[in-house]
C-alpha cells in the first residue's frame, strides 16, 4: 500500500506547478477577487490520522458543499418526504438553469443543483425564523468537523445577496408551484448564508468523515445518520455532486463527491477516507480544475476508486 502522507505531499508539490489552473468564479464578486495560485487538499482517514498538505488550513467559500450537509438535515428532518420536492437524477444542464425546470413544472432535478438546495433549504427553514435555521446549519457543520470557529462569511453572502437574480428567479419559478413553502426572501437568505459558510480543507474533511464512516464519526463511533443514509446520500453525491461534470468526474476519480464555486471539493472514499481540496480556479462546468485532477491522482495512486483499483 502505498505512503499516504507521500502521495498527499506529492500531489500538492504537482498541482503547485501546474500553470492550467482554471478560472475563478466572476459571478459573485467576493470570490473573484481570491487568488488561483492557492491549492490544499487534507484526507481523514478511518483511524483518526489526518494528512495535509498545501494551503489546506486557509479559510475559504465552501459554496456548493454546503448542500451535501443541509441535505443530510433535510432527510433527518422529514425523512423520504424530502423526495416529494426534489428529484435525484443527474442535471446534465448548468447548476442554475431555469429551462430545465420550467419543463419538470418547478420541480429541481436535484438538491445540488442550485434549485434542489433552495428547495432543500426551505425545508430546513419551516417552522422556524430563518436566524434560527441559519443557526442549526452552522451549528451542524461545526460539530461534525468538532471545531466551533466555523464561520459564515458575511462579505461573501452579501456579494451573493446583491448579484443572485437567477437564484431569484428559480425560487419565485418554485414558488409558483409550491414547493416552496416560505417567503422567498427568507428561503433565500438562508441559502446565501450557508453557501457562505468559511471552512479549511482539513476542518470540511473532518466534517465529510460520517459519510465514509457508514454514518458514524470514526473517532467517536456516535451515529449521525443511518447507514443506509449515509450510503444514499453518497450515491446522489456520485451521480449529481459536479452538476453537468458529474459523469466525467464519477469517470476521472471513481468517487462520490460534491464541489462548490468557491473552488472546493469534498470526496469521499467509503471505508477509508473523507477528502477535501480546494484550488478557486475553475473548469467549464463551475467544479475546481485541479482539484478534480488531484482527487484522480490521489484515487489512482491509493487505489480508492469505488469501481475497483
Amino acid at each position: 500500500m502505498p505512503d499516504l502522507e507521500s502521495v498527499v505531499r506529492d500531489i500538492a508539490e504537482e498541482m503547485r506547478e501546474r500553470s492550467d489552473r482554471g478560472d475563478v468564479a466572476t459571478y459573485i464578486p467576493e470570490l473573484a477577487s481570491v487568488s488561483p495560485a492557492a491549492f490544499g487538499i487534507a484526507v481523514a482517514g478511518a483511524d483518526g490520522e489526518m494528512v495535509a498538505a498545501g494551503d489546506c488550513d486557509m479559510p475559504f467559500s465552501i459554496q456548493s458543499i454546503s448542500k451535501a450537509f443541509t441535505l443530510t438535515l433535510a432527510l433527518g428532518k422529514v425523512g423520504d418526504r424530502v423526495w416529494r420536492r426534489v428529484g435525484r437524477e443527474p442535471s446534465g444542464s448548468p447548476f442554475n438553469s431555469i429551462v430545465q425546470l420550467e419543463a419538470e413544472h418547478g420541480i429541481p432535478r436535484n438538491p445540488f443543483i442550485n434549485a434542489g438546495a433552495i428547495a432543500v433549504t426551505d425545508i430546513i427553514l419551516s417552522g422556524h425564523q430563518p436566524r434560527e435555521a441559519l443557526g442549526e446549519i452552522l451549528r451542524f457543520m461545526q460539530f461534525l468537523a468538532e471545531d466551533n470557529s466555523i464561520f459564515i462569511d458575511e462579505a461573501v453572502a452579501a456579494s451573493e445577496q446583491r448579484t443572485g437574480f437567477r437564484n431569484r428567479a428559480l425560487a419565485n419559478y418554485m414558488k409558483s408551484f409550491d414547493v416552496l413553502e416560505n417567503p422567498v426572501d427568507y428561503t433565500l437568505g438562508v441559502y446565501f448564508h450557508h453557501c457562505a459558510i468559511a471552512m479549511s480543507c482539513r476542518q470540511l474533511a473532518m466534517a465529510g468523515r460520517f459519510l465514509a464512516h457508514n454514518g458514524r464519526n470514526p473517532a467517536t463511533g456516535l451515529s449521525v445518520v443511518s447507514a443506509e443514509r449515509a450510503r444514499r446520500i453518497n450515491a446522489v453525491m456520485l451521480t449529481c455532486g459536479h452538476y453537468d461534470g458529474s459523469g466525467e468526474f464519477a469517470y476521472r476519480v471513481g468517487l462520490p463527491g460534491k464541489s462548490g464555486v468557491g473552488g472546493g471539493i469534498l470526496a469521499i472514499a467509503p471505508g477509508k477516507a473523507s477528502i477535501a481540496v480546494w484550488s478557486p480556479g475553475l473548469d467549464a462546468s463551475g467544479n475546481s480544475h485541479l482539484g478534480r485532477i488531484a482527487l484522480e491522482a490521489l484515487t489512482q495512486r491509493m487505489g480508492w476508486s469505488v469501481f475497483g483499483v
